[in-house]
């Protein structure tokens, strides 16, 4: 068995409060594929979103550890796209030029990758609107701007946190279409995923796994492989297969939440 792009290895994480430590993930361990599409979902408060920053490296745990390519993860990782719940747009500058940002802070030079950009806001449906400022697109149009960032050194591995969270039902829907295109777009190799979301019908549309975290501390509490054939369309969300998926993961986070350990 090959190892895992991602592995994570008994990971706990305490916070030093003022009033004393706060336990906020504990024992969590599984591995993620190269190409692989997981989710996690969990309740508020989980130690979600502090798992994706340790996977990034930008906050070590204070127990077990995280590798990702087979390295040990020890400090922030270039090689990584993260997406946010806010796009996170700098609105003085202009669509096209937030894009460039990453190549820009990683001291590269601008006009290797000015093609690359308008590529990705080519694929993504964004080519007309290059020279706009983010205050003049929607939501949706800023979070596939931000989505472009993420692509744009082409890194093997996105981490995104709640990335459709504030957007309409409809809008989110359509994100959710956005993103299952540029992840399989034409013969490449699927990028790595590890998504974060509160939606159990988006975590089981998107995922080839869904990870079931418990209320804190956060703990694994079950792994759904999601058998749903690819690519996924509307039409996926209407069959049998979906909804039994999604009540599965619906039934797992209720017992865990029910039998939620004291403070």
């Amino acid at each position: 068995m090959s190892v895992p792009f991602i592995l994570l290895d008994h990971v706990g994480m305490t916070y030093v409060a003022g009033s004393g430590p706060v336990e906020a993930l504990r024992e969590i361990s599984f591995g993620v594929g190269r190409g692989e599409f997981v989710a996690l979902v969990g309740p508020s408060g989980c130690g979600k979103s502090t798992l994706l920053r340790i996977v990034a490296g930008l906050r070590p745990a204070t127990e077990g550890t995280v590798s990702v390519g087979g390295e040990r993860v020890r400090g922030p990782l270039a090689s990584v796209g993260m997406v946010f719940q806010a796009p996170v747009l700098l609105k003085w500058r202009r669509l096209l030029e937030n894009v460039l940002l990453p190549a820009e802070l990683a001291g590269l030079s601008r006009a290797d990758y000015v093609a690359r950009a308008q590529d990705l806001l080519r694929l993504t449906g964004l080519a007309d609107f290059a020279a706009k400022f983010p205050g003049e697109l929607s939501g949706g149009m800023q979070q596939r701007a931000s989505l472009c960032r993420a692509l744009l050194l082409d890194p093997p591995l996105l981490l995104m946190d709640e990335p459709f969270g504030a957007l309409d039902a409809m809008t989110r829907d359509e994100m959710n279409l956005e993103l299952l295109r540029v992840w399989g777009e034409g013969n490449r190799e699927r990028k790595t995923i590890l998504f974060v979301t509160h939606s159990i019908p988006e975590a089981v549309f998107l995922a080839d796994r869904v990870v079931v975290m418990t209320p804190r501390p956060g703990r694994v509490a079950r792994i759904f492989p999601i058998p749903l054939p690819r690519p996924r369309t509307v039409e996926t969300r209407a069959t049998a297969e979906f909804g039994r998926c999604s009540l599965q993961v619906y039934e797992a986070l209720q017992v865990r939440q029910t039998t939620r350990e004291p403070a």
